[in-house]
C-alpha cells in the first residue's frame, strides 16, 4: 500500500500544492474547450473525470480540511457529476496512510510516549486512513483496540486551507462573495471541531448513552487513559464497513434490519435530542456478524437550534408545503427569501423550493419507505441536472438559507444515500416509540 512520509504542514507548502491543482485544472478546461468543438457529446464527463482525478490527486496528500472537502461532496450524489462522487467517494476511508516511522513519531508528538509505553502491542501499519486521522490496531490487559491518530498539522492549517479552497469551491458551487462568510465561518468551525478528540470522546459517550436503547446499534467503548486531544482510543470492532455489507449479498430482511436501525439512530437524534451525528458516509458504520449497526465516529455533531428545527420540519408536511401562505412565510424565517430580493427573485426562489421539498420530504410523509425506488432518486437527480444548468439561477444571488442547512442537508442526503445504497424498507415514525 502507497504511504507517506511527510505532509505539508505549512500554509506556504499547502498553498504550493494546491497551486498546482490549479494549474492542472486550468489545463483541463483548456483541452475542454478544443475537445467540445470536435466531440461535444464526451467533452463534458471527460473535463469532470480530469477535474475529479486531479483534484484528489492533489488534495490526498495534503490531508485534513481540503480532503475533508471532497469527502463532504462525495455524499452529493444527486448533484454532483458522477465522476468526483467515485473519486471523491475514496477520502471516506481508503487514503494513503501515514508510513510506519512517521507513525510513531506522531504519537510522540502528540502523546510525550511511544506506542509500545502504553499498549501491550500496537501495529504501526494503518488499519484504514480518512481525510483527519488513520486507525491502528492495539492490545491492552487482553482487549483489542483501535486507536485513531490525527494526522500532524490538520488542526493548525484549517483556516488557511479553506482561504485556499474557497475559490474553488465558489466557483464549482455557483457562491457569490457577498454574505458568503457566515457559510464558510460554520465549515471552519466544524472542522476545527473535529479535531478536538476530547471533545469527539464526550460527544461519543453522550450519544452513545443517549441512544443505547435502540434495537440493533451498538457503540464501542472509550478510554481515555489512553486518549488526548489529537489521540483517541476505543474499543475494536468487528464488523464490515456499510459498503461491503451491501456487497456481500445480504438479504432483504438484514438490509431492511440495517436501514432501521439506521434510520431511527437519525431521526431519535434529530428530534429528541436536537443533535445529530452529521457525518453519515459508508465510512463511519459497521455491520457485525449478528447484523448489528456499529456507530464509531461521533467527531462532527450538530445542533440544532429550535428556531431552524420548527420551520424546517413544518415544511415536511404536505398542506404546509401546499399552504402558499404557509410555505412562504417559513422560507423568510429559514432566510431563504429575504426582505432584500426582488419580485423576480422572491417568485423564483419560491418555486425552486416547493419543487424541491415537495420531492424531498415525501419520505417522512408516508408510513413506511421503500429507499430501493429509482424513480425517487432518478428524480432528485434530475432536479439537481435541472438547476445546476439553469443560466437564471446563475446570474441571480444564490447564497440562500440559514447557515445550518449546510450540515442539516449534509446529514439527510447521506442518509437517503446510505438508505438507497442498503435498498431498506423503514418504518418512518418506529423512532417515536423507542423515546
Amino acid at each position: 500500500m502507497e504511504t507517506i512520509d511527510s505532509i505539508p504542514t505549512s500554509k506556504i507548502q499547502r498553498a504550493s500544492k494546491l497551486i498546482t491543482t490549479g494549474v492542472k485544472i486550468g489545463g483541463n478546461y483548456l483541452k475542454y474547450y478544443g475537445e467540445k468543438i470536435t466531440n461535444p457529446e464526451s467533452a463534458r464527463d471527460n473535463l469532470n473525470s480530469n477535474n475529479a482525478e486531479d483534484i484528489y490527486d492533489g488534495l490526498k496528500n495534503l490531508k485534513g480540511s481540503a480532503l475533508k472537502l471532497a469527502q463532504m461532496l462525495s455524499m452529493e450524489k444527486s448533484f454532483m457529476p458522477q465522476a468526483y462522487v467515485e473519486k471523491f467517494s475514496l477520502s471516506q476511508f481508503s487514503v494513503p496512510p501515514l508510513s510506519a516511522p512517521l507513525v510513531i513519531k506522531t504519537f510522540r508528538r502528540y502523546f510525550g510516549k511511544s506506542p509500545l509505553d502504553l499498549f501491550d502491542s500496537f501495529n504501526p501499519n494503518a488499519i484504514n486512513a480518512a481525510s483527519i486521522g488513520q486507525v491502528h490496531k492495539a492490545t491492552s490487559n487482553g482487549r483489542e483496540l483501535a486507536v485513531k491518530i490525527q494526522y500532524p498539522g490538520v488542526a493548525e492549517s484549517i483556516t488557511s486551507d479553506l482561504a485556499l479552497v474557497k475559490p474553488i469551491a465558489m466557483k464549482m458551487f455557483n457562491i457569490q462573495s457577498k454574505d458568503s462568510d457566515k457559510y464558510f465561518k460554520e465549515v471552519e468551525n466544524k472542522l476545527t471541531e473535529e479535531t478536538n478528540y476530547i471533545l469527539e470522546i464526550a460527544q461519543s459517550q453522550e450519544i452513545g448513552d443517549a441512544c443505547a436503547h435502540i434495537p440493533n446499534l451498538v457503540f464501542p467503548k472509550y478510554y481515555e487513559e489512553f486518549s488526548c486531544e489529537r489521540v483517541i482510543t476505543m474499543d475494536w470492532m468487528t464488523g464490515i464497513h456499510l459498503s461491503e455489507f451491501v456487497k456481500s449479498n445480504p438479504s432483504q430482511e438484514a438490509l431492511n434490519k440495517i436501514g432501521q436501525a439506521l434510520w431511527d439512530f437519525y431521526m431519535f437524534q434529530v428530534h429528541q435530542l436536537r443533535k445529530v451525528h452529521a457525518d453519515p458516509h459508508p465510512g463511519n458504520f459497521l455491520v457485525d456478524k449478528d447484523q448489528n449497526l456499529i456507530a464509531i465516529d461521533f467527531g462532527c455533531m450538530k445542533e440544532i437550534p429550535e428556531a431552524f428545527y420548527t420551520p424546517y420540519f413544518e415544511l415536511a408536511e404536505k398542506e404546509n408545503i401546499n399552504n402558499p401562505e404557509f410555505f412562504r412565510s417559513r422560507l423568510f424565517e429559514l432566510e431563504i427569501l429575504t426582505d432584500k430580493d426582488t419580485p423576480e427573485e422572491t417568485a423564483y426562489f419560491g418555486k425552486l423550493f416547493h419543487e424541491i421539498l415537495t420531492l424531498f420530504t415525501q419520505p417522512f410523509q408516508a408510513e413506511t419507505f421503500d429507499f430501493s425506488d429509482e424513480v425517487f432518486f432518478g428524480k432528485l437527480v434530475e432536479l439537481g441536472e435541472k438547476y445546476a444548468n439553469d443560466k437564471q439561477l446563475r446570474k441571480m444571488n444564490v447564497n440562500r438559507g440559514s447557515k445550518h442547512f449546510i450540515y442539516i442537508n449534509r446529514t439527510f442526503f447521506g442518509l437517503f444515500s446510505l438508505l438507497h445504497d442498503l435498498k431498506a424498507t423503514v418504518s418512518i415514525n418506529q423512532f417515536a416509540n423507542l423515546a
